[in-house]
């Protein structure tokens, strides 16, 4: 019995082992942290805060302060994404990676408007750092 023991105990040793290590592993750095972004529509115009930021993660998360549910559109040159309709009261985030480049954040509506309301514009400079020096990221 006390063999049987041993010989299981060595079997599960080597076989614990031989899954560490490896010369495949690439120790690539981790991306940037998310940035959040906040941002309000309202009839006068949409607002994003703060309107210049490093490229890398970014959540773009914006209240509707109009009477109207609207649908929010984040645009660039090489992307678009879109979100909603976000009811009156409600928010609605878009979650994107951006490179360096102009974006606007655009609201639109499913009806007719006298005016379009007018969009905001989000400035994205060059990559931001790696975030593997930062703690408390999942």
């Amino acid at each position: 019995m006390r063999v049987y023991c041993l010989a299981l105990l060595l079997t599960g040793a080597a076989g614990a082992g031989a899954g560490c290590g490896g010369d495949d592993f690439e120790n690539e750095p981790r991306p940037a942290a998310a940035v959040t972004l906040t941002g309000v529509i309202q009839d006068q115009g949409v607002t994003v805060s703060p309107s210049k930021v490093g490229g890398g993660p970014v959540l773009i998360t914006v209240s509707n302060q109009t009477k109207q549910a609207h649908t929010l559109t984040l645009e660039g040159d090489s992307m678009k994404e879109t979100v909603g309709p976000v009811q009156p009261q409600d928010t609605a985030t878009i979650q994107a990676t951006l490179e360096s480049g102009s974006y606007e954040v655009r609201a639109g509506s499913p009806e007719a408007v006298v005016r379009e309301i007018p969009p905001a514009t989000v400035t994205v400079g060059p990559a931001r750092d790696s975030s593997a020096d930062q703690l408390l990221l999942p």
